[in-house]
């Protein structure tokens, strides 16, 4: 019997040191000296410019619902700092999550875009480590009916509007070193392991069958547990002005993964992906200022282009680096062997005050998504699903854009939810 363990410790040690000065006589004026030396001191420290090496933090207790995992109880954190100097380097940033939920789900996530001074590097981080279920609807995109299974799989049966329940421990290492060629330009390696274990498909252990279990079987892949481990080839476009919270710029990425056997994939594959992020400003705006309106766009594609992929690891809705799209729907409610989705997001200013003129904002936004199935003959763009919201946005802290973003959003057969998470969407 072979037993595999896999342990993340993650151990922040934060120390304070507060310095104590003993004042044996003070005079009236003495005093008054020193209360209005604190006073311009706290004023300079309010209105300073960003500093090097300054943690930027803005953790905050969470209580949100959203389709997937109900109703979440836990911790985020934002983390931002500026490597080097802001002038010539964007700010870091970081966003680390601790969450259980109603439905037992036990989740740690830690998400990084680290800019090296001058930007001459950058990080790219996604870590997980959950004890979670997740419901999955077929492959490809469009009615449940469409999605049969039968012929290649030897299955007569289509998946259904019912939710097909997986529970499973999942571990995620991703990180990328990106390097810079010349302004804004990147190119650089990864290292990507995606590792699915204890594996137990509730709903075919009540229906006798699922599209988890007949893809499984037709691969030859256990359906208890896999591994998806490999590299990968990069190219970066960023010209953004902040990666928490953009107000100007583009982003562009090709990932081309290699995940071979012989690096500890249960089976081979390739993958492709491609995204593009675009952001639109409405009228004049003031440097450092949110445009008063705005349009932010946002695309991606995920492509399986060689070998076979196992189920959970397919192209699917929600899997990006910071788990974003497809507000309205339950993270992976759409997967295939390929699939294309789009999002644009309108964003106006709201309300501001002098010490944060950014404070108060709110989004509209619409999405779409496509996906194939190549057993049900489902091909890329035949079918589309629709997502589209509202939400609000409150600025944490103005030097490093946090926010808190509420969003509420509708989707295709009846699906819907509340999405609360700090940082801009994208």
């Amino acid at each position: 019997m072979r037993t595999k363990i896999l342990s993340l410790l993650f151990i922040l040690n934060l120390f304070i040191f507060d310095k104590a000065q003993a004042f044996t006589f003070m005079d009236s004026t003495e005093i008054n000296t020193l209360e209005e030396g604190k006073k311009e001191k706290k004023k300079k420290t309010k209105n300073e410019e960003p500093q090097k090496g300054k943690l930027y933090a803005a953790p905050l207790p969470v209580v949100a619902s959203n389709p997937t995992f109900g109703v979440l109880y836990g911790f985020a954190g934002s983390f931002n700092m500026f490597m080097g100097d802001p002038s010539t380097t964007r700010m870091s940033t970081s966003l680390g999550t601790l969450t259980y939920s109603t439905k037992n789900q036990l989740m740690f996530t830690y998400k990084s875009n680290i800019y090296l001074p001058e930007d001459k590097m950058i990080l790219l981080g996604d870590w997980r480590m959950f004890d979670t279920s997740q419901p999955t609807f077929g492959l490809g995109t469009g009615p449940a009916d469409q999605k049969s299974l039968a012929g290649s799989l030897g299955e007569g049966f289509a998946p259904g509007y019912d939710a097909q329940l997986l529970e499973f421990k999942y571990f995620r290492f991703h990180e990328t070193a990106l390097f810079k060629v010349k302004k804004n330009f990147y190119a650089g390696v990864g290292y990507h392991m995606d590792y699915h274990y204890d594996i137990k498909d509730t709903y075919y252990e009540e229906h006798g069958y699922s599209s988890h279990k007949a893809y499984s079987d037709y691969y030859g892949i256990n359906d208890e547990e896999y591994v998806l481990s490999g590299v990968s080839l990069n190219l970066m476009y960023d010209s953004r002005d902040n990666a928490a919270n953009p107000y100007e710029g583009r982003y562009a990425l090709l990932t081309y993964r290699i995940n071979p056997e012989w690096m500890g994939s249960t089976v081979a594959s390739s993958s492709l992906w491609l995204e593009y992020r675009d952001y639109f400003a409405l009228g004049k705006k003031k440097s450092g200022l949110q445009p008063n309106h705005m349009l932010a766009f946002w695309g991606y594609g995920n492509f399986v282009t060689s070998g076979v992929t196992p189920y959970m690891n397919l192209p699917a809705l929600g899997w990006d680096q910071f788990g974003r799209s497809g507000r309205a729907y339950t993270q992976g409610r759409f997967r295939g062997e390929n699939i294309v989705y789009t999002e644009l997001e309108y964003r106006a200013h709201l309300y501001g005050t002098k010490k944060n003129p950014n404070l108060l904002g709110a989004v509209a936004f619409a999405n779409a998504t496509t996906a194939s199935s190549d057993h049900a003959n489902i091909d890329l763009f035949q079918n589309y699903n629709f997502g589209y919201g509202v939400g609000l946005r409150c600025m944490l802290n103005k030097k490093s854009r946090t926010n808190i973003t509420l969003d509420y959003a509708w989707g295709d057969y009846g699906a819907k939810g509340l999405f609360l998470s700090l940082n801009e969407t994208f």
